[in-house]
């Protein structure tokens, strides 16, 4: 009798590129289940690449998200796009994510900036798989006119409608990811990799996540975080402890005063979010000190770029 044939153990990188706040970031959490890359309701939140390591039976997938593709201005939103592309050369296969919904009278308008973006997934040559996001606020009806607008666009490997905040049909994205992933002798990464993202680096992003939720449209996307301490030598030690002193940085005076709020009521609110994050984070308790700083025009400056890792 013939032994049943051993399932190859598949490992890969796949890029999650698309549009600005198509979920990106939403989806590598949902599918990690914690909270390695920043969210907020405004485009653009995601700056640079970040890796997040996700094992299923059989296969080990490291997922890359990366910044928003858009026609930029300015030199920090050109360098996030160069992060996005150069990125698609790097991966075995791409997830290209759009949302789900219809436009008046139940039209299916792709505008320019998405058929660029698509046409970069093209040239970069890679397996492709459309992941139609949030399909937990679109009606089951409308879900085929989007999936037929863009089937004949690019030669899509599968096209998977889901939910990244509900988790709806997750599971059967990332099935459809690891099919296309090349079989491996083992995994990539050992299997308590999560990211490549080091604590501090992630306390920087948990302050500015709280700078852009807090203060809404008030704050433009030049504010930045620089983590000036990062002090563990009390974790282990008093019940855990680390001390974090972070920088905000913005370009204008008036800016400045929004961050900080009246009598400091802003910049405390911004630092008891971010601490309440990291403290979930770490696994430990958290002294946060948050300062602000004018640095005009930083995000046209190359050496504030990669100050800030850019």
């Amino acid at each position: 009798m013939a032994s049943k044939k051993k399932t190859p153990f598949r490992a890969g990188f796949v890029a999650i590129v698309g549009r600005p706040n198509v979920g990106k970031s939403t989806l590598l959490n949902r599918v990690l289940g914690e909270h390695v890359a920043i969210v907020s309701p405004r485009p653009q939140t995601t700056r640079t690449r970040i890796l997040g390591v996700h094992n299923v039976p059989g296969a080990q997938v490291a997922f890359f998200d990366t910044p928003g593709l858009h026609k930029a201005k300015g030199a920090l939103n050109r360098r996030m796009v160069e992060t996005a592309l150069s990125t698609l050369s790097e991966v075995d296969a791409v997830l290209m994510l759009i949302e789900a919904g219809t436009g008046p009278e139940g039209r299916v308008e792709v505008g320019e900036s998405t058929r660029w973006a698509i046409e970069e997934v093209r040239r970069a040559r890679k397996p492709a798989i459309l992941g139609v996001n949030k399909m937990d606020r679109a009606p089951r009806a409308t879900l085929l006119p989007v999936i037929d607008a863009y089937r004949g666009l690019h030669d899509w490997a599968d096209i998977v409608p889901f939910s990244a905040l509900t988790g709806e049909n997750v599971d059967t994205l990332v099935q459809a990811l690891v099919r296309l992933l090349p079989e491996s002798e083992a995994p990539l990464f050992p299997p308590d990799v999560l990211t490549d993202q080091a604590e501090r680096a992630l306390a920087a992003e948990y302050v500015r996540e709280q700078v852009m939720l807090q203060t809404r449209q008030e704050i433009p996307y030049s504010a930045a975080v620089e983590v000036e301490e990062f002090d563990e030598s009390d974790r282990r030690e008093r019940g855990g402890l680390v001390r974090i002193s972070a920088l905000v940085v913005v370009e204008r005076d008036s800016q400045k005063a929004i961050v900080i709020g009246k009598q400091g009521a802003m910049l405390k609110k911004i630092g008891t979010r971010a601490r309440e994050g990291l403290e979930r984070l770490l696994g430990c308790k958290v002294f946060l000190s948050l300062t602000v700083k004018v640095d005009e025009r930083w995000s046209e400056r190359e050496g504030a770029l990669k100050r800030f890792g850019l």
